[in-house]
């Protein structure tokens, strides 16, 4: 788990090296701080840090010798170099690989969790760097902490680098397609076409010209030559989608393709050899479809080589508050939008039963990004069948007003403070946005100044997170009087 690991700073600046730690300390992230000429000393236990941040060095001329010297001790290290590090011409694009951010000074609160992210999937997914050196970009589909999902990134590096059959089973939404592609990507056939048909969505009649192609005139409408999904899957990887919908003539067909590696067109009599992995994908139960006769027995057993089962979402719940971080990352980086919910929110969808799993979760998010541009969704605004109340607390209203004098009399205070609840509306109205802000700025005002400015205790008086009033503090531009 990548919760417990800190980060290493490697920094011989060292003003700028305590301030790096206060910083990351603050925000609640561990790490710790060493020199240039002592990292090695703390390297040795690797497998203890999420990643390394590099600023000043002294004892190395060049960025790229110290990168060279952590990827013999861990080439899987997620790297963060600071934004005035220079990189020499000579690094290699392996050695770039491990490089997954920068960092600017002064650091940005978004852009640091980003970086920290980054490296988080880094190190959920070290096969991917360990046995092919590639990014990790197509991982980031399989976001997950649970055992469940482990598991399921078990599997696919055991089985990727092998030519065999797989068959991944799991409801729908679940992501199978996202394991297939991922199977492909680490695989040895990663350079070549990764092709996906979805079986049930094609009739019949055209699923045969659709897989194996056809000639011309081999039938009405056939106009010129066409190649099919196994030719243009040649030498890479076919994904069949829904194979449990598949008509029994058509099973017999590929049962043929996987015995002897080739096939005609329709409407030819020359058998095309065919190098393609089969991964085959069903949200029906297999078994219970060989007992009814609705799907061939020995063809079953042909794509069931090396099995994979997708786990429901309601069966990884706690996978959910990393699935929604992922899903609003993906709609800011795509510019469509962000929203961020309140710990209560995240905590009823974590009691749904989530019959459509991470698809329905990933509309869900695109819906309210819709609903609440940029604003914080809480229990009340998600839709009526997601609001879960059992176990969730309301968060109490801050018992901070008999307290005020002390604000007044000098510790803060000033044009931001408390107005008046008002008995009646007047008759010209009221500003009611400016209003809430005014009252949400003398309760943080309060909490701040009766903790000493201690972030952490504020925001347990004011029932929030930390990274919650520290971005507040910022919006409204809230500092310690000197």
């Amino acid at each position: 788990m990548t919760e417990n690991k800190k980060l290493l700073i490697i920094e011989d600046d060292q003003e700028r090296c305590h301030d790096l730690k206060t910083i990351f300390d603050f925000i609640g992230e561990s790490c710790q701080e060493t020199s240039s000429s002592e990292w090695k000393n703390l390297i040795k236990d690797s497998e203890h840090f999420i990643g390394i941040i590099i600023g000043h060095l002294n004892s190395y001329p060049q960025v790229s010798s110290i990168i060279r010297e952590i990827t013999k001790i861990d080439e899987t290290m997620p790297i963060l170099l600071l934004d005035d590090v220079t990189m020499s011409g000579d690094i290699s694009t392996k050695l770039s690989q491990q490089i997954v951010g920068r960092i600017s000074w002064p650091l940005k609160h978004n852009q640091v969790l980003e970086a920290i992210h980054s490296c988080q999937y880094c190190r959920d997914n070290q096969h991917a760097f360990t046995e092919h050196n590639k990014s990790l970009e197509l991982f980031r589909s399989m976001v997950g902490q649970s055992n469940a999902m482990q598991g399921i990134r078990r599997l696919i590096e055991q089985v990727a680098g092998t030519d065999a059959s797989v068959l991944i089973l799991g409801e729908s939404g679940t992501g199978k397609e996202v394991a297939a592609r991922n199977l492909h990507y680490l695989s040895n056939r990663s350079d070549k076409p990764f092709v996906p048909i979805n079986c049930g969505a094609i009739p019949a009649e055209l699923l045969e010209s659709e897989l194996f192609g056809h000639e011309k005139g081999a039938f009405t409408g056939a106009l010129t030559s066409r190649q099919g999904r196994f030719e243009l899957a040649q030498g890479g990887t076919i994904f069949l989608d829904e194979i449990g919908d598949m008509p029994l003539s058509m099973q017999v067909k590929l049962l043929r393709v996987l015995q002897e590696r080739t096939f005609e067109r329709v409407g030819s009599n020359q058998s095309i050899e065919c190098d393609v992995r089969i991964i085959a994908a069903t949200h029906r139960n297999l078994e219970d479809e060989v007992k009814e006769n609705r799907f061939r027995e020995d063809l079953f057993y042909r794509l069931n080589v090396f099995p994979i089962e997708m786990p429901a979402l309601r069966h990884r719940v706690d996978d959910i508050p990393l699935l929604i971080n992922e899903l609003v990352a993906r709609l800011e980086n795509d510019k469509r939008g962000s929203v961020r919910l309140s710990p209560n929110a995240v905590q009823s969808l974590m009691q749904c039963h989530w019959p459509g799993n991470v698809r329905e979760l990933a509309n869900l998010i695109e819906r309210l990004c819709i609903l609440y541009p940029y604003g914080v969704v809480d229990l009340k605004d998600l839709p009526s069948e997601y609001q879960k109340t059992d176990g969730v607390e309301s968060y109490p209203q801050p018992n901070l007003a008999d307290r005020r004098s002390k604000i007044q009399n000098g510790s803060v205070g000033g044009s931001n403070s408390a107005p008046t609840p008002l008995a009646n509306l007047p008759e010209n109205g009221v500003n009611l946005k400016e209003f809430v802000a005014k009252l949400e700025i003398s309760y943080i005002e309060q909490a701040l100044a009766e903790e000493d400015w201690v972030v952490a205790r504020a925001a347990k008086r004011l029932g929030m997170r930390r990274t919650t009033l520290v971005e507040k503090m910022r919006k409204y531009d809230l500092q310690k009087a000197s």
